[in-house]
């Protein structure tokens, strides 16, 4: 083969790359998230997973992507493992439309219609359509559109260039013999998976396939085992989004690889088997474009009708695989459908804030406990946990949004105000929680630990904290000006203590009886664990300020309030709770004031 032909070949190879590319990017760009959207929804069963995630996958062409989708899903607890069994089941149907678009270079025939319609004419006339669009449009769904043309223009392109300098190589017996090697099935299956990871898309690999056929060395028992390997490679895309997402997730990229090893070796068993006992006729037939396209469509459809009875079985193969619990958090409903009726959407999303607050209180204990011993099953859960915390903000926000559409009292818009302003307190709880889980993994990975006596004055002011937002979430559920009232003096004790700790801190740097290591560490676990009692007042304030009368001054000067209750004397009931607190929690370390790090 000539150097010339190699680098035609090269360059087609890129082009046809590059189209696929650009053809792939511009579909998700023009879904805009609404694909997801729906992929989000509508799965309340498995068959309608299956055709949900064909139709979607078809779309966007890009089977990878659709399970990627999935696995960010699942990371952010709104979907569940079980739902995206027949997504990935169906997205491996509908990545086959690429293939089924390039065997259009099969047509043979004089018809004038039917010749537009083979690559080496259709791909140049949408070419320059999609490259008029995509240079002379500035921005929408119109430059969109002519991305999507140019990358199939491209791609059409780059299949018939591949096809014509990939021709000389028919008649050369070192090409024939490669070919002849992919006889041996796990070979095949081997190097299919292999190219496919490698380009990470089993639709660009198919297309190197066809382009290949139009030499006639592919035969039904050499393409076979490469269309198998070819849906195990495309499996890498969704392991590596994957990495250092929740065990669940986890789990969601594994069912994408069991599912297509499962029916390779089904069908590979039973194609061999089945050959050697009936000697198959089509076993050495020629593949041309359109019966490589056909070939891998009716696989892909006859391992999901093998598989879908089973769906249930592979989630408990791959919770086998990846043991532990995965705590699932459920996500409160935020249904559109309240929305025509403001005051049932605001109790829906103060429901879901309640959740938020609940979330962050969970993670806060777990961090606390990460501190005393760490166990890399609490810090996966706190993150798992974060995840549905920041999805819950995310979803809340958008709702919220929306609410604001509507005709709502002045009442109802302070309630959305107090609504996201309490939820972001809740978020930023949640938020320190983890910078504390932080500091237990940097302990534990260092090899180093506080003594006891100052694990003592942490466990002291990490239980006044506890106490704190435990007050705080009750009294935001309930609406109890009686339970908001005992969070500021509360949080007043735990300001006392926190500074109390950063003094003796210092002290003992001067002295050298403390390392810079640890005393960083400290230092860190209680600007973090004062910053939670701070964001718990600001919760608890507002629920005074709505429970107050009307002519009090809370309502004027949330400010001036706090200053006054902090300075003594402006409020007998602050002042006495905050006694009780400050000799619940305080007196035991104001007690021993010669602990160490």
């Amino acid at each position: 083969m000539e150097l010339g032909n190699i680098i035609a070949v090269l360059g087609a190879v890129a082009t046809f790359l590059f189209g696929m590319s650009t053809m792939t990017d511009g579909l998700e760009k023009l879904s805009s998230g609404r694909l997801e959207n729906i992929l989000e929804r509508l799965t309340s069963n498995v068959i309608k997973g299956v055709l949900l995630g064909a139709v979607v996958t078809g779309l966007i062409q890009s089977s990878a992507a659709t399970t990627v989708m999935c696995v960010g899903f699942v990371n952010a607890g709104i979907m569940k493992l079980e739902q995206t069994v027949g997504i990935i089941m169906g997205a491996n149907i509908g990545t086959t439309v690429t293939a089924q678009l390039l065997s259009l270079g099969d047509i043979s025939s004089d018809n004038i219609v039917l010749m537009f319609l083979k690559p080496s004419f259709l791909g140049p006339i949408l070419a320059v359509i999609g490259i008029i669009f995509y240079m002379f449009i500035k921005s929408g769904h119109k430059k969109t559109i002519g991305q999507i043309v140019l990358g199939l223009g491209l791609l059409f392109i780059g299949m018939n260039t591949m096809s014509t300098a990939v021709a000389p190589l028919q008649d050369l017996p070192e090409f024939q013999a490669v070919f002849t090697a992919f006889s041996n099935p796990f070979l095949g299956v081997a190097v299919g998976a292999l190219i496919t990871a490698l380009l990470q898309s089993s639709s660009a690999s198919m297309g190197i396939l066809q382009a290949i056929s139009t030499t006639g060395v592919v035969t039904f028992h050499i393409a076979m085992p490469l269309i198998m390997g070819q849906n195990i490679g495309t499996c890498i895309t969704a392991l590596i989004s994957s990495i250092g997402a929740s065990r669940n997730a986890k789990r969601t990229a594994m069912i994408h690889l069991f599912f297509n090893i499962i029916g390779s070796l089904f069908f590979l068993v039973a194609l061999y088997a089945g050959n050697a006992l009936f000697s198959f006729p089509f076993w050495g037939a020629t593949m041309n474009m359109s019966s490589i396209a056909n070939l891998h469509l009716a696989f892909n459809v006859a391992c999901t009708a093998l598989l879908l009875p089973f769906n249930r079985q592979l989630v408990k193969l791959v919770k086998l695989v990846v043991p532990g619990d995965a705590e699932e958090r459920e996500l409160s409903v935020l249904d559109d459908r309240f929305l025509s009726s403001p005051s049932l959407a605001l109790e829906k999303a103060h429901d879901a804030v309640v959740q938020m607050g609940e979330f962050a209180r969970d993670n806060f204990l777990l961090s606390v406990e990460l501190i005393k011993k760490f166990d890399a099953k609490k810090l996966e859960r706190l993150n798992e946990t974060e995840t549905a915390l920041d999805k819950l903000e995310e979803l809340l926000d958008n709702y919220l949004v929306k609410l604001t559409d509507r005709a709502l009292t002045p009442e109802e818009s302070a309630k959305v105000s107090e609504l996201l302003h309490t939820l972001s307190d809740f978020e930023r709880i949640g938020d320190y929680a983890v910078n504390v889980s932080e500091c237990g993994a940097a302990l534990h990975n260092r090899g180093i630990a506080f003594s006891a006596q100052a694990q003592g004055e942490l466990d002291q002011l990490a239980a006044a904290v506890n106490e704190t937002l435990e007050k705080t979430i009750a009294c935001y559920q309930s609406h109890q000006r009686a339970v908001a009232v005992q969070v500021e003096p509360l949080e007043e004790v735990v300001d006392l203590i926190a500074d109390t700790l950063k003094n003796r801190h210092v002290e003992r740097l001067k002295t050298g009886e403390c390392t810079i290591e640890l005393g960083t560490q400290f230092l860190e676990l209680l600007i973090n664990l004062e910053r939670i009692s701070d964001h718990c007042s600001n919760v608890a304030l507002r629920v005074v300020r709505q429970t107050a009368s009307k002519d009090d001054k809370i309502r004027i000067d949330s400010h001036a309030y706090t200053r006054d209750l902090h300075h003594g004397g402006a409020d007998p009931e602050f002042d006495q709770l905050f006694g009780e607190y400050r000799k619940k929690y305080f007196a035991p370390i104001a007690q021993d004031s010669t602990a160490h790090i």
